[in-house]
């Protein structure tokens, strides 16, 4: 019985080489051929294969609807939006101003609130009675090496030494030059402490960036700066 199976198995293992091999074609028992140019004809579209390059696997296999939702040009992204500031205006210009911005933007977005302009004390030199006199006091300061400019407009001819935001600093720096043998010098106030009104637009998106544009002439030549930290 044994010597039976095994002598099934040998014959069985024999008629499998045979056909697979082709031996038996003649007798219309052989596997389908795989080689060319026979698999070519079992390829089904063979056109609509695209190869696609290894760095962009992962976009070929991006769903359709992330490529197009995509935006088409990232510089258009919305800016963030920021805190903006103007002035000092003073009570008849702020007020108009505020009634032109409520007519203008909406609200919520601006506010007009109370402001102050510190004074300036200068230390200064002068006026003095002719160009020449101005002159001489130039090159003496140059002598001593003390630094000087041109004083504004409505205290010329005369010399600032120096301008400070409080007249403790002016004193200070008049003390130093006297020693230097400075004697004419003496502290003024350049700009007196102002009281008025200053414009805040807390969030400045570009929408409404795009608005305030319009409304640069209210503003009387005060530009629009970033709101102090």
């Amino acid at each position: 019985m044994l010597r039976g199976i095994v002598l099934f198995l040998l014959l069985a293992n024999g008629v499998f080489f045979a056909w697979s091999q082709g031996l038996l074609a003649a007798y219309g028992l052989a596997p389908a051929p795989v080689s060319e140019p026979q698999r070519l004809a079992q390829q089904i579209h063979p056109e609509l294969v695209v190869v696609v390059p290894p760095h962009s696997e992962a976009a070929a296999s991006a769903p359709a609807e992330t490529v197009a939702s995509a935006p088409a040009n990232p510089a258009n992204l919305s800016e963030p939006a920021e805190c903006l500031t103007a002035g000092l205006f003073d009570v008849a210009r702020g007020t108009q101003l505020a009634k032109t911005l409520g007519d203008a933007l909406p609200a919520g977005t601006w506010s007009m609130e109370p402001g102050v302009e510190p004074g300036r004390w200068m230390v200064y030199m002068g006026r003095y009675a002719s160009a020449d006199l101005l002159e001489r006091k130039k090159a003496e300061l140059r002598g001593m090496r003390i630094k000087f400019e041109a004083a504004p407009a409505n205290l010329e001819p005369g010399l600032s030494l120096g301008s400070f935001d409080n007249e403790a600093a002016a004193n200070k720096l008049l003390g130093e030059v006297t020693q230097h043998g400075v004697r004419t010098a003496h502290v003024v106030a350049e700009r007196l402490e102002t009281h008025g009104m200053r414009l805040k637009l807390p969030s400045v998106d570009a929408a409404l960036k795009t608005q305030l544009d319009a409304l640069k002439p209210a503003l009387g030549g005060k530009a629009l700066k970033t709101c102090p930290a």
